[in-house]
């Protein structure tokens, strides 16, 4: 589906108005044909608006009523003219120009593997509850998921994403909703985690694997996640079992870490945009760092395995990325990059997340756990990074029409 829409003048509430609408099979022509045949009554254009999906268009032109008397024929002429050009139209009279939309503006949006009817009348009746209207519906790709844009008035984004956002999983969708405006195309910055975000695997289970020691690092994971030990505590236990591991191995981890499928689309994608791009992990910047050069992020920080003599000491030195680093990194490379921080993206799946997730602009929860899920502002539960274009307003075309522009 796409759409246009443009006006040209205010026109006052009691004037005269018609709006005109074709509909039929689209073929090249019947813009300029309609508007021919209007001009000849030297009527104004005061909104267009342009549908066409699978082939059939609908073309709305709300236009000033024509002089004194040719009414009648304008309506003739255009009813002529649609006959011949084997599409219909429809006429209505009517005053001024459209009804003024409501405070508040936002873009919802919705994605599907599939996007069933259900769930779309479900998103559309909690717009409606919320007191919103929905101005416009926009498809912005049919893969690797359907995804659909809602343009809303009437509502303030608050609790609009409210209202919506706690109800996306029990509709087996993902909602996102943020303001409208040009700050969403603005330059922005995307920090995004590393571990089971940007890429399938946990890597201190990489290292783990190589020492033999998976059950043990797997044993002190599971502690944390119980609440006996806070990131540090867990961090620092778990590097401690790979005190004396040769660091030959750094470039086997890096040569088994798996991208998520997406996340080359993404970065290649937001970067040609102007956008930049970081990562904070609490991994290791042996990997973070091969990551960012081989990938052209902008940013990246983790934390980092002591080597001495060519083995693994066991520690880690400098600062410490844990759930509060990542905030804090998110803030600093928002600050070195010129980007409010309103306008930043930040994706992770994990509670040690939240911090960086609450503190950017938009927070997106990816494939994470249910806690995280309903504390970020959104969340995409597909395993496609690349689907987070979309709530970006970035559509399928956009993205694959500049993968062309660049091979040319």
């Amino acid at each position: 589906m796409s759409a246009e829409q443009t006006s040209s003048f205010d026109v006052p509430a009691d004037r005269p108005t018609l709006l005109v609408k074709i509909f039929g099979k689209d073929r090249p022509g019947i813009t300029a044909g309609l508007f021919d045949t209007l001009a000849a009554f030297s009527v104004d254009v005061v909104d267009i608006e342009q549908v066409v999906t699978r082939g059939r268009m609908v073309l709305c032109a709300l236009v000033t009523e024509p002089e004194r008397g040719l009414e009648g024929e304008l309506r003739s002429t255009v009813h002529s003219w649609a006959e011949s050009m084997k599409m219909q139209a429809e006429i209505i009279s009517g005053l001024g120009d459209n009804r003024p939309r409501g405070l508040g503006r936002s873009l919802v949006t919705v994605l599907g593997h599939p996007l069933t009817a259900e769930a779309t009348a479900a998103v559309a009746a909690r717009i409606t509850k919320a007191g919103g209207n929905i101005d416009r519906i926009f498809r912005l790709a049919k893969y690797p998921v359907t995804a659909v844009e809602f343009a809303v008035s009437g509502v303030e984004t608050g609790p609009l994403r409210t209202a919506l956002v706690t109800e996306a999983a029990a509709l087996g969708v993902d909602v996102a909703v943020v303001a409208a405006g040009l700050h969403r195309r603005a330059q922005r910055l995307v920090v995004m985690d590393v571990d089971s975000t940007l890429i399938q695997d946990e890597v201190i289970e990489l290292f783990a694997a190589h020492a033999g020691c998976e059950d043990k690092v797997a044993e002190v994971t599971a502690s944390a996640m119980r609440g006996e030990l806070d990131f540090e505590q867990s961090l620092h236990a778990r590097v401690a079992l790979l005190a004396g591991l040769d660091a030959s191995v750094v470039d086997k981890v890096r040569s088994e870490v798996r991208l998520t499928p997406g996340a080359r689309t993404l970065i290649r994608t937001l970067k040609r945009l102007g956008y930049q791009v970081g990562v904070v992990s609490g991994g290791f910047t042996q990997v973070t760092d091969d990551l960012r050069d081989r990938l052209g992020l902008d940013f990246a920080q983790a934390n980092t395995l002591e080597i001495v003599d060519g083995k693994l000491t066991g520690k880690v030195t400098g600062e410490i990325v844990d759930r509060a680093g990542k905030a804090r990194l998110l803030r600093r490379f928002a600050a070195e990059a010129g980007v409010p921080l309103a306008q930043t993206v930040a994706i992770g799946d994990g509670a040690n997340d939240l911090d960086m997730l609450n503190a950017a602009g938009l927070g997106v929860a990816f494939n994470a756990k249910p806690v995280v899920r309903e504390a970020a502002h959104t969340a995409v539960n597909v395993p496609f990074l690349d689907t987070v274009l979309y709530l970006l307003g970035v559509t399928r075309e956009e993205v694959e029409a500049a993968d062309t522009h660049d091979e040319e």
